[in-house]
C-alpha cells in the first residue's frame, strides 16, 4: 500500500483508532502510577517509562506481524479478537481490595509503567498487527501516531470516553471488524476466497462488527442486573460534607437523592431543582451523588488500592462542584457522596441505604449504555421509590 491508496489511510485510521480504545487502561496506570510523585518527577516517570513501553509495543507487534503470515494463526487471532471486543462493552467491576505493591520513586513508577504496560497489551499488540495488514512501515506510522495521544492525552480522553460512551461501543465494534478481516485473509483460505467467495472481504467484517456489538451488550444488560446486591464504598470523607442541621420543634426535611455530575445539563437539572424547591413550603435536604466509572480490575494489580480511591475521591468532589455550591448558595442543606460503579447499581444502593424519599436523576456523562428512561424503568424493578429526571 501507498499514501495515494484509500486503503493506507483507512488501515492507519484503523490502527490508530484500535490502539487508543484498548489502551485506556494503560494510560490509566500511567497517570497512577506517576500521581504520587512530586510534580517535577512526574514529567519524568511518564517521558521515560511510556517511551520504554513504545519501544517494547512496537517490537512485540512486529514479531506479531511476522507470526499472523502463518496458516491458521490468523483464526486464532480473530477468535481472540472477538473476545477483547466482547469483554469492552461488559461493565467493569469495582475496584475491589487487591491493590498492587506499587511503590513511591521515580524507578517504582518506571518499572510499574514498563511491566503493566507488557502485560496489559496483549489485545492491542494482536489488534494492531491485524490492522497493519502485514505493512511494517503502516504499523510503526499508526503506533507513533497513536501511543503519544494515549500517553499525554490520558486524563482528557479517559473522560471523553466517559462522556461519550458510544466512542467505546464504536471501538468494540471496529475490533470485529478487524477479527472479521483477518478470518478472510488467513493463509489458508485466502485463496479459496478470493475465487469463490469475494463477498467474505466486506460481508466477514461486517459479521464480526455485528457480533462483537450484539453479544457484548446483551453480556452488558445481564451484568448490569445482577449488581444490585454488590456492596458499595462512599469515597466522601467526613471533611468532604456540610449538612446543615434542622430547625427544633420542626418536621424533619424530606430526603431527597440527586444525581448530578460537572457536564452542563447536569448543572441545569439542580438549578431546575433548586428552583422547584422554592416553590414548596416542605423542607429538602438533599444527598448529592456522583458516580465514578470503575476502572478495569487489571489496573489494580499495578496500582495501589489508595492510589484509586483517591483518584476516584479527587475526581468526584470536582464533579460534584459546582452543582454543591449552587445548593449551597441557595439555602439548601446537602450531603457529598461518591460511589464507584455501575450507574443505575449505584444510585440503588445510596437510595436505600440512605433512607431517600425521592430520586432524581439529572443527564449525567455516567449512565453507562442506557438512557435516561431504561435507567428510571431499571431502577423501579428494584427500588420503591418516586424517580423524577431533571432536564
Amino acid at each position: 500500500m501507498t499514501f495515494t491508496e484509500p486503503a493506507f489511510w483507512l488501515a492507519l485510521l484503523q490502527i490508530i483508532g484500535v490502539n487508543i480504545v484498548l489502551s485506556g487502561d494503560n494510560a490509566v496506570v500511567i497517570a497512577l502510577a506517576a500521581r504520587s510523585l512530586p510534580p517535577q518527577q512526574q514529567k519524568k516517570a511518564v517521558i521515560w517509562g511510556s517511551g520504554a513501553a513504545v519501544v517494547m509495543r512496537i517490537v512485540l507487534t512486529v514479531v506479531a506481524v511476522e507470526l499472523l503470515r502463518l496458516p491458521y494463526l490468523k483464526f486464532a487471532g480473530a477468535a481472540l479478537l472477538l473476545w477483547i471486543g466482547i469483554q469492552l462493552l461488559i461493565p467493569e467491576e469495582e475496584e475491589g481490595g487487591a491493590g498492587g505493591n506499587a511503590n513511591a520513586g521515580l524507578i517504582a513508577a518506571i518499572r510499574t509503567i514498563l511491566i503493566a504496560d507488557l502485560v496489559m497489551s496483549l489485545d492491542n499488540v494482536i489488534a494492531v498487527a491485524a490492522a497493519a495488514k502485514g505493512s511494517l512501515f503502516l504499523l510503526i506510522l499508526g503506533l507513533l501516531i497513536s501511543i503519544p495521544l494515549v500517553i499525554f492525552g490520558s486524563t482528557v480522553l479517559m473522560r471523553f470516553m466517559e462522556r461519550f460512551p458510544i466512542i467505546v461501543t464504536i471501538g468494540a465494534g471496529l475490533i470485529g471488524w478487524v477479527a472479521g478481516e483477518m478470518t478472510a485473509t488467513d493463509p489458508s483460505v485466502k485463496d479459496w476466497v478470493d475465487a469463490n467467495a469475494a463477498w467474505l472481504h466486506y460481508g466477514a467484517p461486517v459479521i464480526g462488527a455485528i457480533l462483537v456489538i450484539a453479544f457484548g451488550k446483551w453480556l452488558a444488560s445481564r451484568s448490569a442486573e445482577g449488581e444490585v446486591d454488590r456492596p458499595i464504598v462512599d469515597l466522601a470523607s467526613s471533611s468532604d460534607q456540610h449538612v446543615v442541621a434542622g430547625v427544633p420543634g420542626t418536621a424533619p426535611p424530606m430526603r431527597v437523592l440527586i444525581a448530578a455530575d460537572d457536564s452542563e445539563a447536569s448543572l441545569h437539572g439542580v438549578r431546575q431543582f433548586i428552583a422547584q424547591s422554592r416553590t414548596t413550603p416542605a423542607a429538602v435536604a438533599v444527598d448529592l451523588l456522583n458516580v465514578q466509572s470503575p476502572l478495569h480490575r487489571d489496573v489494580s494489580n499495578f496500582v495501589e488500592e489508595a492510589a484509586i480511591k483517591s483518584m476516584h475521591h479527587d475526581e468526584g468532589l470536582n464533579a460534584l462542584a459546582a452543582a454543591r455550591a449552587a445548593l449551597e448558595q441557595a439555602g439548601v442543606p446537602c450531603t457529598v457522596h461518591i460511589g464507584v460503579g455501575d450507574f443505575p447499581h449505584v444510585v440503588i444502593h445510596y437510595a436505600k441505604s440512605l433512607g431517600a424519599q425521592k430520586v432524581y436523576l439529572t443527564p449525567t456523562a455516567r449512565r453507562e449504555a442506557m438512557d435516561l428512561d431504561a435507567t428510571i424503568a431499571h431502577m423501579k424493578r428494584h427500588v420503591d421509590l418516586p424517580v423524577s429526571v431533571l432536564q
